[in-house]
């Protein structure tokens, strides 16, 4: 087992336990590959958790995590799960991109696509469309 491998084994541990499906761990130019499919937003939540016990701003740069959930159609419908504050709908999909619109917690959004394990595109009530951070969406 490689080092990155042991830094994390309770990441691959977690996509275990939670039945990540197709799961795919490899390691390449000094980074670590996770990827499969999750049955709801619990199980991918899981992976993040696992994640965040390891680095708690998800900032490292030595692992790449994209596990997306299946049987999640556009169209369907989210719960915005923040903690206390809004969710901010961005025009590209980065932290740095320009805020188009916001949802507030609890509110219901529009998928209209998965784009990435971070990133879903959403459209909110307000039919303004963007990127959220998917970790604060719940199906």
């Amino acid at each position: 087992m490689s080092t990155l491998q042991d830094k994390y084994s309770s990441v691959v541990s977690a996509a275990q336990s939670a039945g990540i499906s197709n799961l795919q761990v490899q390691e390449q130019d000094g980074i670590l590959y996770v990827s499969g499919s999750a049955t709801n937003t619990a199980a991918k939540d899981a992976v993040w958790n696992a994640l965040g016990a390891i680095d708690s701003t998800y900032s490292a740069s030595d692992i790449n995590i994209d596990v997306q959930v299946s049987g999640l159609a556009s169209g369907a419908s989210l719960t915005v799960a923040t903690e206390e504050s809004n969710l901010n709908i961005r025009q590209e999909p980065s932290t740095e991109a320009a805020v188009v619109g916001k949802a507030a917690k609890g509110a219901a959004v529009t998928l209209i696509e998965q784009t990435s394990d971070e990133w879903w595109k959403v459209k909110n009530a307000d039919g303004q469309e963007g990127y959220a951070y998917a970790r604060y969406l719940r199906a």
